[in-house]
Formats: structure tokens, C-alpha cells, sequence
């Protein structure tokens, strides 16, 4: 699919309060990330009964668990006692979960199975039936689980059934990953503004015109279905040869199939696929001006891990086709984001120095170029999530 026509000038569909104000951000936690499916982890998260792993989903702290029978389940993360948060992150339990507060017990199946004290602190009696965890939903698509907090949501084959055949083939629950390339860390900035770098074509010839040109930018496709964008571009040329007498290592997928599928599924995973390798890109609110990332990657085995190690390591194959923007004496200094040649780098500083500008009061946003399509796309999304247009 190719850009949006714009044949006269658009401007941002959403106010600058958007990405400043603590309303705005509250509306959207209420009625965006409490109400749609919310990755939680990976499906070898939880290879085995007991295991479990917590994840926020908007205003509610979820978890998953995998029950004795081997079924995952996903339950509101409050004990019916006093809402006291039952788990942890990530962890394993082996036949219950004890509230830590006044250890009410349940099962992996979520219901109340021992009340300390019972006869004496309830003399009356109490209905354990009736004070089983919240269920919520989960499910696993592509190697990934995800939760609702809604225990009969629409499905999650539905919500991403028409982007699904635009992602690429790749097959991440049969790819390994290896744990020195989990990366976590925070971004200065409103999580609209992340995902709104993510899917900015305009800017890969630019602002990493060094790091990322292995790519043929001109010829990328993209589109939209439903709330979801779909992104793919092949190599260029001369990097596509080089590729060829220098990798090799197994694929994840074969020729025609090479390039970048770099999609952002809303309300903000964004999943970045080549040739030989998967990942995902987990983007969590946190607050106005502040977001959490999550990265995980994945490949065909070791073998081709620790080949693309050495191959990052030798200048001999690279130094065609990386390099940072700023050199020599346009680098402002040793921390210079700019002049590290990390395009991940590049992306974290132009998503602070925007955030930085939101509260000048001389500024105005310039109309959208082709390449910026998207990003009118997905704010007409975050308003169709929120039910309303709010000025």
C-alpha cells in the first residue's frame, strides 16, 4: 500500500494537551489501555503449571498463569479479601497463590481455597464460592500471550485478523531467544510520540540517513488495517549483496520475503522483523511524559546469534552501511546521542527534544509530509479508541 494522497496541507488531528496533560493521559488509560489486548510475555514465559507472570494492562494489574491441566489463565491481580496485589512480575508457584496480607489462598484456577482462622475470625461462616479471583482473558497469538481485562472480550484472532497476512512470515514461536538482548529502559516522552517515531517513514532518510540506508526507504510499502500499520521495505542493492556472501548463517525467512517488516499494532507493540532476525517492541505508558520499552529478540539459533555478534564487531563488513550522523566536530560531546551511530540512540533524542518543545508557547506544528501519513492515521486511531473528539 502506498501513502496517504494528500493533496492539500494536514495538520496533527490531536491538540498539544494530548501529549502534556494528565487528563489526557488518564482518558487514555481508561478508555485505550483498559480496553484493548495487552501483551504480557512471551508463550516459554510460562512453560509449566505454577508458573505465572503479572503485566499492567491500563488501570489493571493482570496475571497469567498456566493451570495444572496446562491451560493458561488470566485473573484480575487483587485478592477478594482487601485488593491487596496477589504476585509479583514473574515467578512460580506450586499448587496455590497466598495473598501476602492475611494469607487467603487460592488455586492455579483461581478459587478461594483456605481462609486462615476461618472459624474464628468468620463465626458465621463465609461462601469461598463466592470469592474466586476476577477472571480476565488471555490468549496466545504468534508466539506472544496476551490478556484483556475483560474475561469475554472480542477475540484476539479478530482484533488482529485483517493486519495479520501484512506482518511477514516470520514465525516467532519457532525462533530462540537469548537473554543478553532484553533491553528495558525509559524515554522522556508521551508514548504517542514514540509510536509516532515508530511509524514516521519521512524520517528514516534522515534522521538516520547513517544507521539505517542498508534500507531502500523510497520503495517502502505501508498501510493501515483497522487501527493496526503494516510496514515493509526491501534492502538496498548494494547492502542486499553484501548480505548475500556474508551471512551465512540460517534465515529466519527466505527470499522474496528480505527486508524490514516493521509494524505497530496499536495501542503499541511494535514488532521489527529482517531477514535473519524477530523482535518486539513493548511501549508502556507511564506518564504524560514518560514511557517504558521493552525490547526482546529473537533468531534461528545460536550458532546465528553469536555470527551476528562478531558481524556488529567487524568494521570490515559494516562501515558501508552504518555510522553515526554527527562526526567530528559537529558532535556536541562524548554522550552526544547523535554521534553514537545507534539508530536507537537517534530515536530516543528526537523523541525527548520533541516532548521538550510541547510547552513552548511559540510552537506550531507544520503540515504533514507523504511520509507522515501515518502518524494522522494513528491519531485518528487514539480518537476512535476514545470514543470522542476532544479539542
Amino acid at each position: 500500500m502506498t501513502p496517504l494522497d494528500i493533496k492539500t496541507p494536514m495538520y496533527h488531528l490531536l491538540p498539544v494537551d494530548a501529549y502534556t496533560a494528565q487528563d489526557w493521559f488518564d482518558h487514555e488509560q481508561r478508555q485505550i489501555f483498559s480496553r484493548t489486548w495487552r501483551y504480557a510475555g512471551l508463550v516459554e514465559d510460562i512453560p509449566e503449571p505454577g508458573h505465572f507472570l503479572a503485566v499492567q494492562a491500563g488501570l489493571n494489574n493482570l496475571f497469567v498463569v498456566m493451570g495444572r491441566d496446562h491451560r493458561l489463565r488470566a485473573f484480575h491481580n487483587i485478592c477478594r479479601h482487601r485488593g491487596t496485589q496477589l504476585i509479583r512480575a514473574v515467578g512460580k508457584t506450586q499448587k496455590a497463590l497466598t495473598c501476602p496480607y492475611h494469607d487467603w489462598t487460592y488455586d492455579l484456577e483461581g478459587n478461594l481455597i483456605s481462609v486462615p482462622d476461618e472459624a474464628k475470625e468468620y463465626p458465621d461462616g463465609i461462601d469461598k464460592s463466592c470469592l474466586g479471583l476476577k477472571p480476565a482473558a488471555v490468549d496466545v497469538w504468534r508466539g506472544m500471550i496476551f490478556v484483556h481485562p475483560d474475561p469475554t472480550p472480542p477475540s484476539l484472532a479478530e482484533w488482529f485478523g485483517e493486519v495479520d497476512p501484512l506482518l511477514g512470515p516470520h514465525q516467532p514461536q519457532e525462533l530462540v531467544e537469548y537473554p543478553e538482548a532484553r533491553r528495558t529502559y525509559e524515554i522522556k516522552a508521551n508514548w504517542k510520540i514514540v509510536v509516532e517515531n515508530y511509524i514516521d517513514v519521512y524520517h528514516l532518510s534522515h534522521l538516520h540517513s547513517n544507521t539505517l540506508h542498508m534500507y531502500d526507504h523510497a520503495r517502502a510499502e505501508f498501510g493501515w488495517k483497522g487501527p493496526h500499520y503494516h510496514f515493509w521495505e526491501p534492502p538496498a542493492a548494494d547492502y542486499a549483496k553484501a548480505l548475500e556472501s556474508n551471512l551465512p548463517t540460517p534465515r529466519v525467512i527466505p527470499e522474496p520475503h528480505v527486508g524490514a517488516w516493521v509494524p505497530m499494532l496499536f495501542p503499541g507493540i511494535g514488532l521489527g522483523a529482517s531477514e535473519d532476525s524477530w523482535s518486539i517492541f513493548v511501549i508502556t505508558p507511564l506518564a504524560p511524559d514518560l514511557t517504558r520499552i521493552e525490547n526482546r529478540t529473537k533468531l534461528a539459533n545460536a550458532s546465528a546469534w553469536q555470527f551476528q555478534k562478531q558481524l556488529w564487531k567487524s568494521s570490515g563488513f559494516w562501515k558501508d552501511f552504518g555510522g553515526a550522523k554527527y562526526q567530528g566536530d559537529d558532535v556536541t560531546g562524548s554522550e552526544d546521542p547523535m554521534a553514537s551511530g545507534d539508530f536507537t540512540a537517534e530515536d530516543v533524542y528526537a523523541c525527548e527534544q520533541q516532548q521538550k518543545s510541547l510547552t513552548s508557547p511559540y510552537l506550531e506544528i507544520g503540515p504533514a509530509s507523504q511520509g507522515e501519513s501515518p502518524i494522522l492515521r494513528h491519531q485518528q486511531a487514539v480518537l476512535n479508541a476514545l470514543g470522542e473528539t476532544k479539542q
